[in-house]
């Protein structure tokens, strides 16, 4: 049998797993506890077991006594030397107290959430509508432009009878000074009779002026004023013929002539756009 590690001074409080048989109950070893003849000190704190049992015998020493000692290693636990950071501060006090009840705080929270949850949605349709009106203002036509899209005429520079030719948006605009005679005579046209009915209380808001775009219907070309089987505008191009309102009345014009928007400010003064 392999003899005692005591005699090499190897046996410690930290003894590991000695190589001696292990057979029987196991007995606590305490200070002064002689085994095999050599005394084995040991620490009342972290004792060590032992078992001893008669496993055989020797020819030479008779019944043998197999021995094994288990002794406590040394284990380092890492939560123990590692100071965690408190964060108490930060936590609840129902949270903190285990003895107090969450459900004591449950209105306070929920209304913070509701309150939190509010002025999320707040802030992001406020955020939404800027986002959405700058866009909205970059696609619209700037102050330059919004000025030339409009035409300021004076009516007292257009003779009764006559038609004035202005440009207005790249595109021809005839204004018309009808006489009495032409506003009775287009009042009482059939509208059965018209290829595109509309009567000229509708095309007009003072029966005095007729104001319409000079571009034909039919493929683009402009009219000429006070020509055509009906006194009122005809296209050379392919002869489409309009009345003194500018509505078809013969040719290949599928539609009458577009009146564009337009107001009086006042009785000498009409702006188109």
């Amino acid at each position: 049998m392999m003899s005692l590690a005591a005699r090499s001074g190897a046996f410690s409080p930290y003894l590991q797993a000695t190589a001696f048989t292990v057979a029987g109950p196991l007995k606590p070893l305490v200070p002064g506890v002689v085994v095999k003849g050599e005394k084995i000190l040991l620490d009342r704190k972290k004792p060590f077991l032992c078992r001893e049992s008669l496993s055989g015998q020797s020819p030479r020493t008779g019944p043998v006594v197999t021995v094994s000692i288990n002794g406590c290693s040394g284990v380092r636990f890492a939560h123990t030397d590692i100071r965690v950071p408190d964060f108490s501060d930060y936590r609840r006090q129902d949270v903190i107290d285990p003895n107090q009840s969450s459900k004591e705080s449950s209105e306070s929270r929920r209304a913070f959430s509701y309150l939190v949850t509010g002025t999320a949605a707040v802030v992001g349709v406020y955020a939404a509508k800027t986002v959405v009106t700058q866009f909205v203002s970059s696609m619209s036509a700037s102050a330059d432009v919004l000025a030339m899209s409009k035409i300021e005429i004076k009516l007292g520079d257009i003779p009764e009878g006559k038609n004035m030719t202005f440009k207005w948006r790249g595109k021809p605009l005839f204004v018309r000074h009808r006489t009495e005679k032409e506003i009775e005579t287009e009042a009482a046209v059939n509208l059965g009779e018209l290829r595109d009915p509309e009567h000229d209380k509708d095309r007009v808001q003072k029966p005095s002026w007729v104001i319409v775009l000079g571009v034909c219907t039919h493929l683009g070309c402009v009219p000429i004023a006070n020509a055509g089987d009906y006194g009122g505008y005809y296209c050379p191009c392919h002869g489409s013929h309009y009345d003194a309102s500018g509505r078809i009345r013969k040719g290949p014009a599928p539609l009458n002539l577009e009146v564009p928007y337009y107001e009086f400010p006042d009785e000498e003064t009409v702006i188109v756009g």
